[in-house]
């Protein structure tokens, strides 16, 4: 795996990254920071990486369960450390999971193999956070 991270110096804090497998992300500064808040910051990114990786687990569990899952939704909220390096101190993943004829147990336990399991993303993460996790089941 591989990404290529390029400044934009016309751009103030702004970077462009292309990914190993040729898709292109911006990132930007906070304004303080000399950035102008145009896209995501890398630690948001971060976030958001850790959001994707375990709903793509937890929507392959449920449905390798043979379970109708229609929708999955991940709200993650973080805590971060005061000083430098501000690491994820704790990090809560919120699942709202629609299906229909959904059993409750077995998106507990998708969630919990995807925590335990197969998450590289949360796996990394949780070295320096706590990392919990709640979920709502809604039958559509």
């Amino acid at each position: 795996m591989e990404c290529k991270i390029n400044w934009l110096p016309e751009a103030g804090m702004a970077f462009m990254a292309q990914t190993g497998t040729g898709h292109i992300l911006n990132m930007d500064g906070a304004p303080e920071a000399g950035g102008n808040n145009l896209a995501p910051r890398p630690m948001e990114l971060l976030l958001a990486g850790a959001g994707g990786c375990t709903a793509f687990d937890v929507v392959l569990i449920l449905q390798r369960s043979r379970q109708s899952v229609s929708a999955c939704e991940v709200s993650v909220q973080a805590e971060r450390a005061e000083s430098d390096p501000k690491v994820f101190t704790k990090i809560n993943l919120h699942f709202l999971v629609k299906g229909s004829n959904l059993d409750p147990s077995k998106v507990e336990r998708a969630i919990s193999l995807s925590h335990d399991k197969y998450c590289s993303a949360t796996a990394m993460l949780g070295k320096t956070a706590e990392i919990t996790y709640s979920f709502e089941v809604v039958q559509s």
